[in-house]
């Protein structure tokens, strides 16, 4: 039996809601209902500082990835101000992000973190979201990458899912992990998480 890898690619600055999601939905699949999911934490150093501060000690460094490895890459945004940007549009990230792509891998965003696989270049064209209060200012910035701006809370446009805010967070692990294991399955969980 091997296990359907996730990277979960942490940039300095990171929320730590979006990110924990990942982790504890997929907890749940595989402790309670024998999902073979794992999720594997990633970042440029060892130690990632969260937008609040809370460090994170990753499982692996981004130079030490071979995408072969993994199938589905997971992104959470970031806050500007804490530095989330300085490595989300890194062009290591820009190429971990292609890697995927490439290999139709799913890859999923939370916020802001659509803004990174714009960057990359690989939403140009296609339709996606990002976060959409504050004035839509980031929906824009999004859109001067040549998207197609959708403002819904969750778009899936082939392997890619994006979203519009942190409360989405949740519903992005859950299309996550329907797409590895199977709505069934999927709604099993979400339903004994009480969503």
């Amino acid at each position: 039996m091997r296990y359907l890898n996730i990277l979960l690619f942490l940039a300095k600055g990171f929320e730590t809601m979006e990110a924990s999601v990942f982790v504890d939905v997929m907890g749940w699949a595989r402790n309670d209902f024998d999902c073979d999911v794992n999720v594997i934490t990633c970042g440029l150093s060892k130690t990632v500082v969260s937008t609040f501060g809370v460090p994170v000690t990753v499982d692996t460094l981004l130079n030490e990835v071979k995408i072969e490895d993994y199938d589905a890459l997971a992104i959470p945004g970031g806050f500007e101000e804490y530095g989330f940007y300085d490595e989300a549009f890194s062009e290591e990230v820009s190429e971990l992000i292609r890697g995927f792509n490439s290999q139709h891998k799913p890859i999923a965003s939370v916020c802001v973190a659509a803004l990174a696989l714009a960057h990359s270049g690989i939403l140009t064209g296609k339709k996606a979201t990002t976060y959409h209060l504050n004035g839509g200012n980031r929906q824009k910035q999004l859109g001067e990458y040549g998207v197609e701006v959708i403002n819904e809370p969750i778009v899936q446009t082939d392997n890619i899912i994006t979203s519009y805010c942190p409360q989405t967070a949740p519903g992005v692990a859950f299309s996550l992990l329907s797409i590895l294991v199977g709505e069934e399955k999927m709604s099993e969980v979400r339903t004994a998480m009480g969503y």
